[in-house]
């Protein structure tokens, strides 16, 4: 018996070996994508940090530009930036890794649910990015350079404006997961769709309270989140009852 019990305990623990070494190659394999990104990208970081500045840009009053507080901030922040974007781009590639992580203790059934909300996690993602950049970022600093007062110059610092770039990417990046986020709850029993029509006032009023917090103090950023996010929240409460119909 004892002897089985080794033998049962030495399988155990070269079994989470394994799976150890398994978890740092899909982890050496995730950075070095972001890396090879990162490498194909720095030579163009000052185009790609003009392209990221052009709302401002477009925005500021002629002879206006964004300045440099610090002395490395001409060098550093582009590569800041050019760092962020290099994992914003690798992420279909290191989700690609989990993916190969996880699937072996997966079943059938569950492959053929988590594959495909990888797959649109990914790309509701990339568009709240597209979102932000293309129709939240123009109407925002549009509005914040509107709003400066007669006599003062607006003159903002390049490490700033890449800040609130990033958030405005990340925010709405996330708000975009939501009806994956509702799907996953209704299909795993978390919770049950009409229980989420019930609290939907709740969820309305939280939207706004949240966009209050994490946008930047601007009147449009704010209400474009919280109006993109009850959007997506009633499409994917859609789409998660009807998929629990035909369960």
């Amino acid at each position: 018996m004892t002897d089985q019990n080794t033998t049962d305990n030495n399988l155990n623990q070269q079994s989470l070996i394994q799976h150890l070494m398994e978890l740092r190659t899909c982890i050496l394999r995730a950075l070095l994508g972001v890396f090879v990104i990162f490498f194909c990208l720095i030579w163009f970081r000052n185009d790609i940090y003009t392209f990221i500045a052009q709302p401002l840009i477009n925005a500021l009053p002629a002879g206006s530009k964004l300045i440099a507080t610090e002395l490395i901030s001409p060098f550093i922040v582009p590569i800041k930036l050019t760092l962020w974007l290099s994992f914003f781009l690798a992420v279909p590639w290191v989700v690609y890794q989990i993916w190969r992580f996880i699937a072996p203790g997966l079943y059938q059934k569950e492959k053929r649910l988590v594959f495909p909300l990888l797959a649109s996690s990914i790309l509701l993602f990339y568009t709240g990015m597209l979102f932000s950049y293309y129709a939240v970022m123009p109407l925002m600093v549009k509005f914040l350079v509107g709003t400066t007062p007669d006599g003062v110059e607006m003159a903002t610092d390049i490490g700033q404006y890449l800040s609130v770039v990033l958030r405005l990417f990340f925010i709405f990046g996330v708000a975009f997961e939501v009806p994956v986020a509702i799907i996953l709850l209704v299909l795993m029993d978390v919770i049950s769709a009409k229980d989420i029509k019930a609290k939907r006032p709740y969820i309305i009023i939280g939207a706004f309270v949240v966009a209050a917090v994490v946008t930047p103090p601007d009147v449009l950023s704010q209400v474009a989140f919280a109006g993109v996010t009850i959007l997506l929240f009633e499409l994917g409460l859609w789409i998660a009852s009807r998929l629990k119909r035909s369960e």
